[in-house]
């Protein structure tokens, strides 16, 4: 067994959504394990979801208000992007925790094995890994379902049963988002995923699921639609959609790309302009459940791009000057913004945080 000297610093992980009594604890062991705490806030840009409703700088504000100012000055958090690719999350971890860390050369990662989604936690090698049981019932999800699962004339109620489960700052919060226009957004967008999930509880298995998706480049555009059904209403996309039982990937693919954007170009055009394909199949990239996607990437070169027409289930469908894209990652639907990143290369030279 490697031995380690006394931590200079401890670092936390996790999401957050929300921060609650069981998150305080680890806190609180990473405050008395070391001098100075990095708190790893995941899932930093994505666009507003059930999953995912609170921004951020939302969950470091809430933390830091739990904090005496003393242990505020001793802690700084760092926002890391969903990449769906443990190994290029692992890194950005690592080197932006090296960057906080300056000098401090003895790093430990405190936390506790939930489940197979906590086993990350054994791969920081060099760092000292301190596992501590799960002292606390409370749990994140749980938590979600009973704020965004609450009709209005429930949400006081539950919301005072929640304080058993998170701090009063978190309480706080949670009851004035409550207030906020995408509030109510989000509560019809859960009741939608609960229904969607209950249809397919009677399965004699998990359902895994089958969708297709079209990346087109034209010049130093890229074609996204916005989408007009739930999940993820109002957000950008690339054209896409379920594959069809006597239709290969390929072919769904086109047809999808089609429907939603009315892009008129001959299939022997197309053909010519397939650059490559991806299957993007993290089991947590989409709200649906299990989802595994094949995407077909096409460059249509440097001349004009097609004329495009929203249909089908698509609000909007827009091409969208690449350079842009960076910009707009907490925009995007689920995985979206990284299938792009995978074909484009968005986040080259960028931060990783």
């Amino acid at each position: 067994m490697p031995t380690y000297d006394k931590p200079e610093l401890a670092v936390l992980i996790g999401r957050f959504q929300p921060f609650h009594k069981g998150h305080a604890a680890l806190l609180q062991q990473a405050l008395d394990a070391a001098p100075h705490v990095v708190v790893v806030i995941g899932s930093a840009f994505q666009a507003s979801t059930p999953k995912n409703p609170f921004t951020w700088q939302e969950r470091a504000d809430v933390i830091r208000q739990t904090l005496s100012a003393a242990d505020q000055a001793r802690t700084t958090f760092l926002p890391i992007r969903d990449y769906y690719d443990e190994e290029k999350w692992l890194q950005a971890v690592r080197s932006g925790v090296e960057r906080l860390a300056a000098q401090r050369t003895s790093v430990c990662v405190i936390g506790h094995f939930k489940d197979a989604t906590s086993e990350y936690l054994a791969h920081f090698d060099g760092w000292q890994l301190i596992s501590v049981d799960r002292n606390s019932p409370f749990d994140a999800t749980h938590i979600r379902d009973a704020y965004l699962g609450s009709q209005p004339e429930e949400l006081a109620a539950n919301l005072a049963a929640l304080a058993e489960s998170v701090p009063p700052a978190t309480l706080d919060f949670l009851r004035t988002w409550a207030k906020s226009p995408l509030y109510p957004a989000l509560c019809q967008e859960w009741r939608m995923l609960r229904k969607y999930k209950e249809a397919w509880s009677a399965a004699p298995y998990p359902p895994v699921f089958v969708t297709v998706d079209a990346v087109v480049r034209c010049a130093d555009k890229v074609l996204l639609i916005k989408r007009g059904q739930p999940p993820g209403v109002g957000l950008h996309a690339v054209p896409g959609g379920f594959i069809e039982q006597r239709e290969t990937a390929y072919q769904s693919a086109i047809r999808e790309l089609r429907e939603e954007t009315r892009l008129d170009l001959p299939l022997a055009t197309l053909k010519a302009a397939l650059k490559g394909s991806a299957v993007f199949d993290h089991p947590d990239r989409s709200q649906r459940g299990r989802t595994i996607t094949h995407a077909f990437y096409f460059d249509l070169g440097d001349g004009p791009p097609p004329n495009v027409q929203a249909d089908d289930d698509a609000q909007s469908a827009d091409w969208i000057d690449i350079d842009l894209i960076p910009t707009m990652e907490d925009q995007f639907h689920d995985d979206h913004f990284h299938m792009l990143d995978h074909f484009l290369g968005l986040t080259k030279g960028l931060p990783s945080v």
